[in-house]
This record gives C-alpha cells, structure tokens and sequence, in this order.
C-alpha cells in the first residue's frame, strides 16, 4: 500500500474526529441554551404569579432534547460511515497489494 492511501485513511479518521468533536460541542452549547431557558421559564412563571413545575417544564423540554439528540445521532452516523468507508477503502487496497 503506498502512502497517500495511508493518508487518505488517515485524512478520514481526522475528519470524523472533528465532526465527532464538534457534535460534541454542539451539545455542549444546546445544554446551555436549555438552561437559559429554564431560568426564563421560571422567571415567566414568577413574573405572572404562577407556580413553576417540573412537569410543564418537561414538557416544554422535550421536543428540545429530541431535536438534540437527532443532531448528534446524525453527526455520529455521518462519522461512522465515513470511518467504515475509509477503513474499507484501504482494506482494498491492501488486498491490492498483497494479492
């Protein structure tokens, strides 16, 4: 196997690093919007004299987190695929080579 198909693999699993990092971070960020919105929901419900619950706010939450969760399953199937590419890839042409 020459180098650049070493470099290609390992072009892929770079890229794959970063798209997982970057999901990753997104999450990060989406738990901090979430949290911003739990202050002003409480502070909604203060300001009209209405009791805050851990029931309405999970409700409100929920389409949130399942808008989260999508984005990162879609970034990690994204990732898995382009590893499993690659993998495969240089795995032909090591047979290339060797056969």
């Amino acid at each position: 196997m020459n180098n650049s198909d070493y470099n290609k693999a390992e072009k892929a699993v770079n890229e794959t690093e970063n798209t997982l990092k970057n999901a990753a971070n997104d999450a990060k960020w989406k738990v901090n919007d979430l949290a911003d919105k739990a202050r002003d929901y409480i502070n909604e419900k203060r300001n009209s004299d209405e009791e805050a619950t851990q029931e309405d706010w999970l409700e409100r939450v929920k389409s949130n987190i399942s808008d989260t969760w999508d984005d990162i399953k879609d970034k990690a199937d994204e990732a898995w695929e382009k590893t499993k590419d690659a993998a495969e890839d240089v795995k032909a042409e090591w047979r290339k080579k060797t056969n």
